[in-house]
């Protein structure tokens, strides 16, 4: 029998992955590109570079708010050039095949619980860590059919004004742009900083890698950053302990590089807000499949949705 593949697809805030992805999890070919103002045009030309004749369907996790029902993005705070897109409707239509469409956290989750970190929970939370915090929950070996924008849950009530119209959203002060952001303002403020002597002399430049590097090197204004956000992640994090009670609590993303600094401070704090019967109960722990969860994710909803299973990788 021919070995079926799907294309996985993950656009988020920050990158675009396309994957052509096996039946058995197995990543054959994958694409990566910039998320840019002419997303749609990448999204198209890259399914293109991997379309062949043995494809069940193509499945699409996208960064925002999502209408499973009508295939369309209600809201992306960091990628609002998609919005009202029918994009399931326009990918049937240019390629003649089924398409899936699911937010880009959920289908990570759905990922790691068939070939990651999630395998052995039955009950998981995962967040994407990158530009905004997504998140996806796995409630008794199921993907849970529920928004999960753990990043707009409001851990100030009074904070700052989120892009999604809210205030106090935990991604505007545990993100990498919330990161960046804190960063700019207290070198415009004049603090001394080994940030200044890196991004060609532009503060405007600089991102989280440089943040972490200059931490490691003992940048006081980059760990105070790093340190910063990691209690505000761990508000958030006690907040689902509390409200889930889930085994495992799964982290991907970018930011996780900085796991020594920003996700221990997450932890500690986490620790002294949650319950501590649910805080001792959950394991805090790394995506084992990186940044590779969601085009996994996203081909296994086609095969899910096609034949009602999705077998783990062997």
């Amino acid at each position: 029998m021919t070995k079926k593949f799907a294309i996985g697809i993950d656009l988020g805030g920050t990158n675009l992955r396309v994957a052509l992805v096996s039946e058995d999890g197995e990543i054959a070919r994958k694409i990566r590109k910039a998320s840019a103002e002419r997303v749609f045009e990448s999204l198209i030309e890259s399914i293109g570079e991997l379309m062949q004749d043995n494809i069940a369907g193509i499945g699409l996790g996208v960064a925002g708010l999502v209408d499973r029902r009508h295939g369309r993005v209600f809201t992306s705070p960091n990628l609002r050039t998609i919005e009202g897109i029918d994009l399931v409707q326009e990918l049937r239509r240019r390629f003649n095949l089924p398409v899936f469409l699911e937010n880009d956290a959920n289908v990570a989750a759905l990922g790691e619980k068939v070939s990651g970190a999630g395998r052995g929970f039955g009950n998981f939370v995962l967040l994407t860590l990158g530009t905004g915090i997504g998140g996806g929950i796995i409630h008794k070996g199921e993907l849970l059919d529920v928004s999960a924008e753990v990043g707009h849950m409001s851990i100030s009530a009074e904070g700052e004004k989120c892009q999604c119209g809210n205030n106090g959203c935990l991604e505007n002060y545990a993100s990498a742009r919330a990161m960046i952001s804190k960063a700019i303002m207290m070198l415009e403020k004049g603090q001394e900083s080994l940030l200044k002597e890196c991004c060609k002399g532009s503060i405007y430049k600089v991102t989280p890698e440089d943040i972490y590097k200059a931490a490691l090197e003992g940048d006081t204004l980059s760990r105070e950053v790093l340190r910063e956000a990691g209690k505000a992640l761990g508000v958030g994090l006690a907040n689902l302990i509390n409200i889930l009670s889930p085994e495992a609590i799964i982290l991907t993303g970018g930011l996780i590089g900085a796991w020594n600094i920003y996700v221990q401070e997450a932890i500690k704090e986490a620790s002294r807000r949650a319950f501590k019967d649910l805080g001792d109960a959950v394991k805090i722990i790394p995506s084992s499949l990186g940044d590779e969860a969601g085009i996994v994710g996203a081909a296994c909803l086609v095969f899910m949705n096609l034949a009602k299973t999705c077998p783990p990788r062997l």
